[in-house]
């Protein structure tokens, strides 16, 4: 009996470091897509700049007036679309976070029920 104790015990530390791996590879992944996001934030707003620098040079003050207002709407929708993104991002991980803790919380339950009520009334031979 004190091996099916054991082996329960031990499949459910497993289930917990499963769970831990789970996690950090989450975390890992959402970072690498926040990165890319600003990432790709940087270079719109390189290249809005840019254009917006030629356009200045090139066309009359009217022409100028009429492509700051569309750069202006521009990054605001790229700024806005940002700020979905960053948002969602973050709700993904805290919904992720909550439900490994809460997974945590029953497996560490597990166990300890394992250890403190079914081990001492295991019969000793």
């Amino acid at each position: 009996m004190a091996v099916v104790v054991v082996v329960v015990v031990v499949v459910e530390v497993v289930e917990v470091v499963v769970v831990v791996v789970v996690v950090v590879v989450v975390v890992v992944v959402v970072v690498v897509v926040v990165v890319v996001v600003v990432v790709v934030v940087v270079v719109v707003v390189v290249v809005v700049v840019v254009v917006v620098v030629v356009v200045v040079v090139v066309v009359v003050e009217v022409v100028v007036v009429v492509v700051v207002v569309v750069v202006v709407v521009v990054v605001v929708v790229v700024v806005a679309v940002v700020v979905v993104v960053v948002v969602v991002v973050v709700v993904v991980v805290v919904v992720v976070v909550v439900v490994v803790v809460v997974v945590v919380v029953v497996e560490v339950v597990e166990v300890v029920v394992v250890v403190v009520v079914v081990v001492p009334n295991v019969p000793k031979q």
